[in-house]
């Protein structure tokens, strides 16, 4: 019995070690825990913060915005958080705002678009004065929630403020490079069309001078046959020739569409944590 005794002690005492350990070595719990809506949001955090702070994201890589509905975890995460960071004008994010301010009225929220010129009325909701909400498809925009979030850290994380500022420099440099990078190489097809489904690149084709021209119906309901055939009129007569559609989103849409469209289909994650491989990807695709 005694020895039993001992060896339970024994563990008790390697536990409690193994904990004090791990308390003193700064390990993930120790960080800041920030949230932002979507996965490219937590890349370009993340290369302002780099491992300094706990990046949480409320939609997962995959998951659609327009169904999404926030669960009883993820609002258990925000009230840990030191801040939430918002991409601005997703739908779901106005409806989490609401509960976001009656379970937690003190957490920080930043709006990452601020200052992004909107386009307005992409969505064909019946709202033309709406901004659309996808913008982070776009280099220059890209920059500019950069740097949103370069001030909302500053301010979450006072302590480590030089860090961020020479993280976020470096980033900057990248980012105007790529998008240099990317006009000269679709500057020979400027002011030619490429297709989607949902118009989730209205700001990409914006900086370069590209028309986007969306064949999908709303979100909510099928396309009639007018609109389908309006659809296949439009490509035809602007000669597009290439589609690009969401994995797993609209693909079996554009399959039935392109048909008769006969564009090369390119499959894209527009909410992919790999945010500047789906913005080459797009780039590569326009170019070829």
């Amino acid at each position: 019995m005694l020895k039993y005794i001992h060896i339970i002690a024994l563990v008790g005492a390697t536990v409690m070690a193994l904990m004090w350990l791990a308390g003193c070595g700064g390990d993930i719990s120790d960080k800041k825990i920030v949230t932002v809506s979507i996965e490219p949001q937590r890349y370009l955090l993340e290369q302002i913060t780099g491992d300094r702070v706990q990046v949480r994201c409320l939609l997962a890589d995959g998951a659609n915005p327009e169904t999404y509905d926030p669960s009883m975890t993820h609002m258990f995460n925000l009230q840990k958080s030191a801040a939430y960071l918002r991409v601005g004008n997703i739908g779901f994010e106005a409806a989490l705002l609401d509960k976001i301010h009656d379970s937690n009225p003190d957490l920080p929220i930043y709006n990452t678009s601020e200052g992004i010129t909107p386009i307005l009325g992409t969505h064909g909701h019946g709202d033309e004065d709406a901004p659309d909400p996808h913008t982070w498809t776009s280099v220059k925009n890209a920059r500019i929630m950069a740097s949103n979030m370069l001030k909302a850290m500053r301010e979450v994380d006072p302590g480590h403020a030089d860090e961020y500022q020479r993280n976020y420099e470096r980033f900057a440099e990248r980012l105007d490079s790529l998008d240099r990078a990317f006009a000269e190489r679709l500057a020979p097809v400027k002011g030619t069309t490429f297709l989607v489904w949902h118009p989730s690149l209205s700001y990409f084709a914006r900086d370069y001078g590209l028309r986007q021209l969306v064949v999908g119906g709303a979100e909510s309901k099928e396309s009639s046959v007018s609109d389908i055939r309006n659809a296949i009129d439009s490509a035809e007569a602007n000669k597009a020739r290439v589609f690009f559609c969401q994995a797993d989103l609209d693909s079996r849409h554009v399959a039935a569409l392109n048909a008769e469209i006969g564009a090369r289909e390119v499959t894209v994650n527009l909410l992919s944590s790999h945010w500047e491989e789906e913005m080459e990807k797009i780039v590569e695709a326009l170019e070829n």
